[in-house]
């Protein structure tokens, strides 16, 4: 049987960081980078912020990587990662190449830790989070982020809110290896027990996702959000992609990364796999499968294992229970119904936004793929796999 602790993962967690990453300490030669990171809000604000990140001794941390814990290795990865956004997207034309002092370590954490170099959604959302109260609970009540670009608190808002949801989603991913064994099992009262646990869940979740705009407003998030976290794949202000200096094996030839985005968390394709929901080949599936390599390891393992182990459709629909199915269906729905707020959000919150300035094309999700037509399409898909009752 599956279980959430194989894959460093928890009931009250679920894919955020196992650990505290405000509490986690890095050896002392990577102080000098850490602070780097830590005063980007005041950086940008001089227009030479590339000058000052050049200024960065270059590391080497192929050491660190084979020693470090992977804590350790992850806040380094953040703090890293945040530096060669600004790097990139800290002026007004793009450049070409990246420095060693950022290309080479960042480089090296990326291998190590089986992501690309650059900015993932782990290191933007699953660990850029510390809690205020130690002994309270992760919620947005109780947390703040570690590492910032601008420092605003609609930057700070829109990365919370993705905080919150994967703090909630714990109790959900921990009932699916419980769903998975009740429909092994044909064990009709587990299969309701944990749909309804799950469809509850749902709930909270959909709750927190509705209060982005709270405090994050869509010309905000536009202009002075969105803009740090693109990535150099099919980028025009990029060209081919991004040279990383110093880095051997690249041969000298551009690298070309996706950018950050909510659609590297696991929530959905976790829950895709559970039910079975299926989507037809498009740009944005493609998209969305390529994605996958962005994720942690760990969490593309669960993913891949649930898919593989999951017969959970199968038995609701064969079950001839109204109830199970109705279970089911509730689960479903709801799923489409954060598909559809993500629709509604990326319409106001950049289709909506009029700037068509450089690296920031309002039909083009940060991922960089268009995004608004599929994003409907793929509701659309999950809803179409409600079961007859």
């Amino acid at each position: 049987m599956l279980r959430l602790s194989d894959y460093g993962m928890s009931r009250e967690r679920g894919f955020l960081a196992s650990f505290d990453p405000g509490a986690v300490e890095l050896p002392p030669y990577l102080d000098v980078a850490r602070e780097m990171a830590l005063s980007i809000p005041q950086m940008i604000c001089t227009g030479r912020v590339r000058t000052l990140l050049e200024r960065l001794p270059q590391i080497d941390l192929e050491e660190f990587c084979a020693t470090a814990s992977e804590a350790e290795q992850r806040i380094a990865m953040l703090h890293y990662s945040f530096m060669v956004q600004t790097y990139v997207w800290g002026e007004l034309e793009a450049p070409r190449a990246l420095p060693a002092c950022l290309a080479v370590p960042i480089w090296q954490l990326g291998k190590s830790l089986g992501q690309p170099p650059l900015l993932p959604y782990s290191s933007y959302a699953l660990e850029n989070w510390t809690l205020i109260d130690s002994t309270g609970p992760i919620d947005l009540s109780n947390v703040r982020i570690l590492q910032h670009f601008d420092g605003g608190m609609d930057e700070a808002w829109f990365i919370l809110i993705h905080v919150a949801i994967e703090a909630r989603a714990g109790e959900m991913l921990d009932e699916a290896p419980n769903l998975i064994g009740a429909a092994d099992d044909s064990n009709f009262a587990e299969a309701k027990r944990c749909l309804s646990v799950m469809s509850e869940a749902w709930d909270d979740i959909n709750a927190i996702f509705d209060q982005m705009p709270e405090r994050c407003d869509p010309y905000c998030y536009f202009h002075r959000v969105r803009p740090w976290i693109h990535g150099w794949k099919d980028n025009p202000a990029l060209g081919d992609g991004l040279i990383y200096e110093g880095v051997e094996e690249t041969g000298g030839a551009p690298q070309a990364f996706r950018g950050q985005t909510g659609s590297q968390s696991s929530i959905v394709p976790a829950m895709d796999a559970l039910l079975s929901v299926g989507h037809a080949a498009d740009p944005l599936r493609s998209f969305l499968d390529e994605l996958h390599a962005y994720r942690p390891p760990a969490h593309r393992r669960f993913v891949e294992d649930l898919r593989s182990a999951s017969r959970v459709r199968d038995f609701v629909e064969n079950s001839g229970d109204a109830d199970l199915k109705k279970l089911y269906n509730d689960n479903v729905s709801k799923l489409a119904r954060f598909r559809t707020r993500h629709l509604e959000y990326a319409a106001s919150y950049i289709n909506k936004q009029a700037s068509h300035s450089a690296g920031n094309d309002p039909d083009v999700g940060t991922g960089g793929t268009p995004f608004m037509k599929y994003l409907k399409k793929h509701r659309d898909e999950a809803e179409a796999h409600l079961l007859a009752v």
